[in-house]
């Protein structure tokens, strides 16, 4: 009885629209299966959609987008606050404005993002982070920086891309790493990311940033509606350079006519810690010198 019970509910399951009722019987939410693209391309390669098994990939990454709600609002309403300014950086590197995604998917456009090992709006992690000389000390994390870490982050994706050739793969590489994404393509013998047999993060890497960009790219049709006033507005921000150590920070803040709560959302890559008995001290080394972003009043 336990199994055929078990059967049954499995069965309910595999319907791809559920109604939900209200008290009075009539439908107050119904649940669907997404619209699939008819084409669709990554950073100018088409993603070859006539293969079944990429669309059950593209498909799996849009449902689990369009129904995690609250994670795909923030998202969006975020967009409108960094998506110019990070572009704006990927073409004058060089790179496909769609790699814009990658960091939607890599932070959620989270300038605190923390995965353990990674930070920021790209993920760097200690290691990748200087080697494309980002800065990370007591004082200062320059992962956490919009514009300097998108500018890391184009060049790591140039030199993925001088490597294989392929923007896809280059996005693909970002998680894996090139040595091994590499090592995999070689011993595979195959050149198409759609054809490579991963780990499951990587094999579902390149598929969540093709969903964030239809979903990016046409909200309603997938759902989400925000009107004018639901969107985050850039920050308008005038530059302050400082070449000198801070006793303290907090101070220095209050005297730009701001406090230090608005000066760490302007500056997210100040590093703070309350550990060190609440230290307001920036260092500035002899020759060093930061361009701290303050709000235009």
């Amino acid at each position: 009885m336990t199994h055929f019970r078990a059967f049954i509910f499995l069965w309910c399951l595999s319907f791809v629209s559920v109604a939900v009722y209200a008290q009075d019987g009539t439908v107050s939410q119904k649940i669907s299966t997404v619209p699939l693209p008819s084409e669709l391309y990554f950073a100018g390669e088409k993603v070859p959609l006539n293969d079944v098994e990429v669309r059950e990939r593209l498909e799996r990454e849009l449902i689990i987008n369009c129904y995690r709600h609250s994670t795909t609002l923030i998202i969006l309403k975020r967009v409108y606050r960094w998506r110019e300014k990070m572009e704006a950086i990927l073409v004058e590197q060089g790179i496909p404005t769609d790699f814009f995604y990658l960091a939607v998917i890599e932070s959620e456009l989270e300038p605190y993002a923390d995965s353990g090992k990674a930070h920021g709006f790209w993920q760097f992690t200690d290691g990748s982070a200087k080697a494309q000389r980002l800065e990370i000390s007591k004082y200062v994390d320059q992962r956490r920086d919009p514009i300097l870490s998108t500018k890391a982050a184009a060049r790591h994706i140039k030199s993925n891309y001088d490597e294989f050739k392929s923007w896809t793969l280059a996005a693909a590489a970002y998680n894996l790493g090139m040595p091994t994404l590499r090592r995999v393509r070689n011993y595979q013998e195959v050149n198409s990311y759609y054809d490579l047999y991963l780990t499951s993060e990587t094999a579902r890497y390149v598929f969540r940033i093709l969903a964030m960009k239809l979903i990016i790219e046409n909200p309603e049709k997938y759902g989400f509606y925000l009107k004018g006033e639901d969107k985050l507005k850039p920050m308008s921000t005038k530059a302050y350079k400082v070449d000198h150590t801070i006793d303290n920070i907090a101070k220095f803040a209050l005297d730009q006519k701001i406090n230090y709560k608005i000066l760490k959302l302007y500056n997210p890559w100040i590093k703070f810690d309350s550990k060190d008995d609440y230290n307001y001290r920036f260092e500035v080394l002899p020759g060093k010198s930061y361009e701290f972003q303050l709000p235009v009043q």
